[in-house]
């Protein structure tokens, strides 16, 4: 285990701080244009989808498991995650509650990239194995699938009408 630590990039290390540093900064309220709520979710996106065409291409298997994840977790996201977004005083603001929640999928993400990248540089034969192209594409889009499913929980709360900043609720 030693070994795998000692011969990964000094990049993933980097990686790895500044998704560190962005999930602690999400713990705490703050105030922030609505277009930006789309940042993180769209950049995951692509970076899972290049992820998986690296490690699997993009056949039918492979983005058939990554979209099961991806619908499943961002349906029950979308209905029944608790509200974080709440109108500022300023418009096309709003304000996000703080959570560790951001923090937290961030470090698994990086745990299951790292993971996945380690069995098929040990085990490469795996690429082309079923079970293995199943379970971490289907991983993948489910962890995408929190991220467009808040997204979108977001973007339904901004659009609360006749609601003052003052009087909505942030959850985590």
């Amino acid at each position: 285990m030693l070994q795998i630590l000692a011969h990964t990039p000094a990049y993933v290390w980097a990686i790895l701080s500044a998704m560190i540093v962005l999930g602690v900064l999400a713990m705490r309220e703050r105030e922030m244009a609505v277009r930006r709520l789309l940042i993180l979710p769209l950049a995951m996106l692509a970076l899972s989808l290049n992820d998986i065409s690296n490690k699997f291409g993009f056949g039918m298997l492979s983005l058939g498991a990554w979209t099961a994840g991806c619908m499943v977790t961002a349906v029950l996201m979308a209905r029944h995650a608790r509200a974080r977004v709440a109108p500022s005083a300023t418009p096309g603001r709003v304000r996000v509650g703080g959570s560790t929640a951001p923090l937290a999928l961030m470090l698994a993400v990086f745990c299951t990239k790292y993971a996945s990248a380690v069995m098929l540089a040990l085990h490469p034969q795996l690429a082309g194995a079923m079970q293995a192209i199943v379970a971490v594409c289907a991983v993948s889009g489910a962890f995408n699938g929190l991220l467009l499913g808040r997204m979108v929980r977001d973007l339904a709360d901004c659009r609360m009408v006749g609601q003052p900043a003052s009087s909505a609720r942030l959850a985590a």
